[in-house]
């Protein structure tokens, strides 16, 4: 029972399963969960909900990884949610109130700067990347994204360009 739900939390649902670009399925399927977050509780909520699903993510992973020997299995992709979550952490809350092209064009435009950084892998990504091989480090490197897209994300917004 605990492996099953392990990797039904690691591959967020199963989507970590899918033989083409689990992590940006995994990513584009936490971005109904984001907007639902917004929508009903603002940045709270998703901040909230992210650093829980951290911390399950973690147990999670770490229970997947402790079985194998590669550490970072494809197949988790709980740390592409927590990284997309966080991704629009910075947004004003406001901003989710309604359904429009824009919420919509925000929530595209933080998908991809999101899977920019996790793939790009520069500075404090790379670090955890490489240097911590464990379910931490498997996790805070999609932080570490997460947050880099929604610093860029936020100047976006802020600087007028997706308004």
């Amino acid at each position: 029972m605990t492996n099953r739900l392990a990797n039904l939390i690691a591959t967020y649902f199963g989507l970590g399963l899918s033989p083409k670009a689990p992590g940006t399925v995994g990513s584009l399927g936490t971005l109904p969960l984001a907007f639902a977050l917004l929508y009903c509780g603002g940045a709270k909520a998703l901040l909230i909900a992210a650093w829980i699903i951290c911390i399950i993510g973690i147990w999670a992973t770490d229970t997947i990884i402790s079985k194998q020997e590669d550490k970072d299995p494809g197949q988790v992709v709980v740390d592409e949610v927590v990284g997309q979550l966080l991704t629009f952490s910075l947004l004003p809350s406001y901003l989710w109130q309604d359904v429009t092209y824009m919420n919509l064009a925000v929530l595209f435009l933080g998908f991809g700067l999101f899977r920019l950084f996790d793939i790009w892998k520069h500075g404090p990504v790379k670090w955890f990347d490489t240097k911590m091989k464990n379910a931490c480090g498997v996790m805070f490197d999609d932080v570490c994204a997460g947050f880099l897209a929604a610093i860029c994300l936020a100047l976006v917004y802020y600087f007028g360009l997706a308004r």
